[in-house]
């Protein structure tokens, strides 16, 4: 065996041992922290909408940006977490964040789980993969700007396209392909066809068609000010540049197109690991820990943070395992940065 095939199995090894304790979800953590980060959003909304002074508008629009930002940052945990593990939960949040935002957990069940995929991982067949480092500066410009337009896009996708295509097949057929993706690679399509038509499918598409609707109507009647659905947008618009912002340096993007083994792989993402604490608001839900989450895939997001203490402590500082690790959000970017002019 290679010494590279020995580090790959070695980490996978001891990755697993120190934390196969970990892999149960617990129920009270997922409900509280959604609970919790639900009701923060609408409140802090609420507020920003309806305050006349400008200072507690722009302090509530953050801390609803932030709390948005954790909550929709659930449907990442949706795609790994088996629905008998925490039974009804991908529901509640369907119904607290996703449908509401415009953003339900189709859009990501069936399409993250092939991120992990070993022979699609870096490929051209990965939806989240982008070689960013071997791109010019500019490109990450664009890559960032373009989630600011993520509220045009929902309203697009949820309150146009969605009922048009029921009535037209090739259109459908283009919406689920196409349109129906939290991808960063613009030549994926989705080919699961048939996922669109299960109840749970078309009971949030026509959910979030039906919420569109209705937002848009109660503001053409005046029952809503057309300056609360743009605070609305605004915050959705922030809250997806900042994701995007972490999604850039949450790999090294590295690779070429080549398929990768599970320890380049690893080696290509990142962790953020504490002493660092602003990640707590840019990497939420266990995200700061992305390197780490390519090695165990399974394990529940408030269980990441304890399984790296653990090969912390039992790995040597100069093992491979700690070559992933980046400060803080600029500093990863900077890297990225340079990266990219090296690659000019």
């Amino acid at each position: 065996m290679s010494v590279a095939a020995d580090t790959e199995v070695s980490l996978a090894r001891q990755a697993n041992d120190l934390a196969r304790d970990l892999a149960r979800a617990d129920p009270k953590v997922y409900w509280l922290d959604l609970g919790v980060t639900a009701a923060a959003t609408w409140l802090s909304l609420w507020v920003a909408v309806t305050s006349p002074s400008v200072g507690w508008a722009l302090t509530a629009g953050v801390v609803c940006v932030l709390s948005l930002y954790r909550g929709i940052s659930f449907i990442h945990e949706l795609t790994h977490l088996r629905r008998d593990e925490v039974p009804f939960f991908h529901v509640a949040w369907n119904v607290l964040i996703g449908v509401p935002w415009l953003t339900p957990s189709l859009l990501y069940e069936g399409v993250h789980i092939l991120h992990h995929a070993k022979d699609r991982y870096g490929t051209a067949r990965d939806p989240e993969y982008h070689p960013l480092a071997r791109r010019p500066p500019h490109e990450l410009v664009a890559f960032l700007g373009i989630a600011l337009l993520a509220p045009v896009g929902v309203i697009l996708r949820f309150g146009v396209m969605a009922p048009l295509s029921f009535l037209i097949p090739p259109l459908r057929r283009f919406v689920i392909a196409k349109t129906s993706g939290m991808v960063i690679n613009l030549g994926f399509s989705r080919e699961d066809h048939d996922r669109a038509a299960s109840s749970s499918w078309l009971a949030q598409e026509i959910g979030a068609w039906l919420w569109c609707w209705t937002l848009l109507g109660l503001g053409v009647a005046g029952v809503i000010p057309w300056r609360a659905l743009l605070i609305a947008g605004a915050i959705f618009g922030v809250m997806t540049f900042l994701n995007q912002l972490r999604t850039a340096v949450a790999h090294y993007w590295e690779n070429a197109g080549e398929q990768m083994s599970v320890l380049e792989q690893f080696l290509d993402s990142v962790n953020v690991p504490p002493p660092a604490l602003l990640p707590f608001l840019w990497a939420p839900v266990g995200l700061r820990y992305h390197a780490l989450h390519h090695l165990m895939p399974r394990l529940p997001y408030h269980n990441l943070g304890t399984a790296h203490r653990r090969l912390v402590e039992a790995l040597p500082e100069d093992h491979v395992y700690r070559r992933v690790e980046q400060r803080e959000l600029f500093p990863a970017l900077a890297r990225l940065l340079g990266r990219m002019r090296l690659k000019r």
